[in-house]
């Protein structure tokens, strides 16, 4: 729980977020598909930190569930409350001592790219933070819309570099026009002005701002037609396999926090051959959103399980038996499936003896490659049994 800033946050009644709900830390990533809420949810933070630069209006009540007014309400870590109801005349802003708060909403980001400071006073570091974007942001504007993204990273750069503290940074889409390796940068800086005393909440479609070994620092943004904006916050991993998921997540393994479901395999040579598998039964993985996740050999599996778990993503896992049907594996091999069955249950595919007596890959060497050529061009009917479940089981989940 954040020491400072935020601690809980309510929203009733505003656009889709009929009654959501979510305690955010010093630091919080939101993620979810497009049109779930995210913008929504900061949109609903910004205007209960700052009501006079965000006055609720007619347009943000709800409609779908016949709301006629809003109410957004919080607790600090100092132990007050704050609340704002509108919209309109009958607007009341409730509590005080409200921390100062800077938004970048996505819109802005090739023009203003900070949105307004309400009553921030001129000599807050806050002020001297946006002027010092604007002028660099002016300087490039022939750049436009590059020019306010690189603007986002001095700005912040130079807000962790003068360590001031004590404000509320919501950004939507940091990642917005940067490359990948800023991404990644940016995410430290993040994480530097966070540590130093402030509170960065942000949303984001970028894996390179997602961290495994921080799940409760995700938020997950959901959208169902019965109940609008549903917020899932996940429990951290156990302390003896934070380690464990830092040294196996890397970035292209984070997307999985981005799909709508996640096949899990051992190595590489899957990985490769699967998307020909689905090509062949007339789907993309990527147009569904199915994330092909190599996961660094069979005893990864139960860890990649569990974090599929822990943030609601529908998975199946993939694994050899490592034993010919009718013959019992090692005793070690009999644990670890085991151990894959009781973390995945039914949503998962054991491939008897391996993936290469499956997929019919003769020899030790070069298992990928040969694997590639194998399936390259392949037709439905090529597709071995057990693949083909994988593929049909990965798309249901992803389209439920």
């Amino acid at each position: 729980m954040a020491a400072f800033g935020l601690t809980d946050v309510r929203v009733r009644g505003f656009r889709t977020l009929r009654d959501a709900r979510f305690r955010p830390g010093a630091i919080a990533a939101i993620v979810g598909e497009p049109s779930t809420g995210k913008s929504n949810l900061l949109a609903a933070m910004w205007a209960l930190l700052d009501p006079q630069a965000a006055p609720l209006a007619a347009e943000d009540v709800g409609r779908d569930d016949g709301s006629s007014s809003i109410l957004i309400e919080g607790a600090l870590g100092d132990g007050s409350r704050i609340a704002v109801e509108g919209p309109g005349d009958e607007r009341a802003a409730a509590g005080g001592g409200r921390p100062p708060v800077l938004f970048f909403p996505s819109r802005l980001r090739a023009d203003a790219l900070v949105a307004p400071l309400g009553e921030v006073p001129a000599s807050h570091p806050l002020a001297a933070i946006v002027r010092d974007v604007a002028e660099r942001t002016d300087a490039d504007a022939a750049a436009a819309p590059v020019a306010p993204a690189r603007g986002l990273v001095v700005g912040l750069e130079s807000w962790a570099a003068a360590g001031a503290t004590g404000a509320i940074v919501l950004i939507e889409e940091p990642e917005l026009f940067l490359p990948p390796q800023i991404q990644r940068y940016l995410y430290r800086v993040l994480r530097q002005i966070a540590a130093t005393g402030n509170q960065v909440l942000y949303s984001t479609h970028s894996p390179a701002l997602l961290n495994v070994v921080r799940l409760d620092e995700l938020v997950f943004a959901e959208r169902r037609p019965s109940v609008g904006t549903t917020l899932l916050q996940p429990e951290p991993l156990p302390a003896d396999e934070e380690f464990r998921a830092y040294s196996e997540f890397d970035s292209s393994r984070s997307e999985l926090f981005l799909a709508r479901a996640a096949v899990l395999v051992e190595g590489l040579t899957e990985k490769l051959t699967l998307p020909f598998a689905f090509e062949a039964l007339g789907h993309d993985p990527d147009r569904e959103r199915i994330s092909i996740v190599e996961c660094g050999g069979k005893g990864n599996i139960p860890l990649f399980a569990k974090v599929c778990r822990a943030v609601g993503l529908p998975f199946v896992a993939v694994h050899d038996r490592d034993a010919p049907p009718g013959q019992e594996p090692s005793e070690a091999e009999r644990e670890l499936n085991a151990l894959i069955a009781d973390v995945a249950g039914d949503e998962r595919v054991e491939l008897a003896p391996d993936f290469e007596g499956v997929a019919r890959i003769h020899g030790d060497r070069r298992k990928p490659a040969r694997a590639w050529r194998r399936f390259v061009g392949v037709g439905a009917e090529g597709v071995p049994e057990p693949l083909v479940r994988v593929v049909e089981r990965a798309v249901a989940l992803a389209n439920r």
